[in-house]
């Protein structure tokens, strides 16, 4: 018991420089943070403390106002931390990455399964809904990686769902706010072993394109690359 109530209070002082540093973040992108959630305490305590000299109970009212208060505090503090957080993060490479690592349990997260030398990307998540490729970067351009990486999973996972995501404010796009709760509305069509047995196969993929013998040395002159599989002349 002792060792117990030592380790939680090695650990408030962690949350409560976490909540403190969340704050002074959010702060920035978001100057009222501080007024709108003491105005959303102030107001239900109140609402509810009023309702309890109506009624004459004004201590158990005023407990039960305390408490909702604090949730409400909370949950406000929360929601404008996060669209604080998604406004800085916006715009900014390997964002989605990020985002698809708090997407929640029981998905699989694989960033940066395909890029190229403009930087656009395309990251991989494995789920109850089957595979999720989200893409940022130039539209054009992640359309093009986004058509490679299903192709090169064609003859691995034949038999899993592929939905994909172009990270963005356009037509036809997902904004950076809205891409968790966009994967979390998809239809959950695979079992645990599904899921398991699909992320088994393109991490072998990933492996197997990994490991693929490079040729030693540098390239005598002359040498072409042969084309289509047959041998160099």
């Amino acid at each position: 018991m002792a060792r117990k109530e030592n380790a939680d209070t090695a650990a408030n002082p962690g949350r409560l420089k976490q909540i403190a540093l969340t704050y002074k973040m959010t702060r920035r992108a978001d100057s009222k943070v501080g007024l709108v959630v003491a105005g959303v305490g102030i107001v239900t305590f109140g609402v509810f403390l009023a309702v309890g000299f109506l009624i004459n109970h004004p201590i158990y009212l005023g407990i039960l106002g305390f408490i909702l208060a604090f949730l409400a505090m909370a949950i406000i503090f929360g929601r404008r931390a996060e669209r604080a957080a998604f406004g800085q993060m916006e715009g900014q490479p390997g964002a989605a990455a990020a985002v698809l690592d708090n997407v929640g349990r029981g998905w699989t997260t694989t960033p940066a399964v395909a890029m190229n030398r403009n930087q656009d990307v395309v990251h991989r998540a494995v789920g109850k809904a089957g595979i999720v490729l989200v893409g940022e970067g130039n539209p054009n351009r992640v359309k093009g990686l986004l058509a490679a990486e299903k192709k090169r999973m064609a003859r691995i996972v034949v038999d899993v769902p592929v939905h994909d995501i172009i990270v963005g404010d356009g037509e036809g796009q997902v904004p950076l706010k809205k891409v968790r709760t966009t994967m979390l509305k998809l239809p959950r069509v695979l079992a645990g072993p599904q899921v398991t047995a699909a992320n088994d196969r393109l991490r072998a993929m990933g492996d197997l394109m990994s490991n693929m013998p490079l040729p030693k040395g540098p390239m005598p002159k002359g040498m072409r690359m042969p084309k289509g599989g047959g041998k160099p002349r």
